[in-house]
């Protein structure tokens, strides 16, 4: 019985074959599809990872706090003596060393998760020893710029991801 061969040796069988296999890859990328897409986040989670605030309403002085992953975010639209407080001071001096421009963008806007790091508490914002954020439940005092100055919560507040939009609208997360 003779193969019918062409004449660079290939024959029927070899695209058989090749056929074959690339039809299971196909099926089997068919059927671990939806096994792997099922892993994605959902919808209500997405909808939770980043918020838009519109800060046009926003005055000098004024802060706000919005929800966001759960936890409260404080924005602050800081007056010019609270930016150059919070320039001014010595970073080596504190607990956890961040310069002010390390932790706000744009110095007219501190934006920051408004959780203690000692407990987990939420502070009072402008109270305190530093005119910044204070932690009733243990002591803790914060600065201008969220910076721990004194008491026991060990690291400054935290500093969610964020861009600016445009010139009156922020993403966070």
């Amino acid at each position: 019985m003779a193969t019918h061969t062409e004449a660079d040796g290939v024959t029927r069988r070899d695209f058989l074959y090749v056929a074959g296999g690339a039809f299971a890859a196909v099926g089997a990328a068919a059927a671990a599809w939806p096994l792997i897409d099922q892993m994605n986040p959902s919808a209500d989670v997405l909808a939770l990872s980043s918020t838009e605030v519109d800060l046009s309403n926003i005055e000098v002085g004024q802060s706000i706090t919005v929800m966001w992953r759960g936890k409260p975010v404080f924005i602050r639209h800081r007056t010019e003596e609270e930016i150059a407080e919070a320039a001014a001071v010595n970073v080596a001096s504190l607990p956890d060393p961040q310069t002010d421009a390390e932790r706000a963008v744009r110095p007219e806007w501190l934006i920051m998760v408004g959780v203690c790091t000692h407990l987990g508490c939420v502070p009072l914002g402008q109270r305190g020893d530093y005119n910044g954020w204070f932690c009733p439940c243990h002591g803790s005092h914060y600065d201008t710029s969220g910076r721990i100055r004194k008491g026991p919560a060990p690291l400054n507040l935290a500093i969610p991801t964020y861009e600016f939009l445009n010139d009156t609208t922020v993403k966070i997360g």
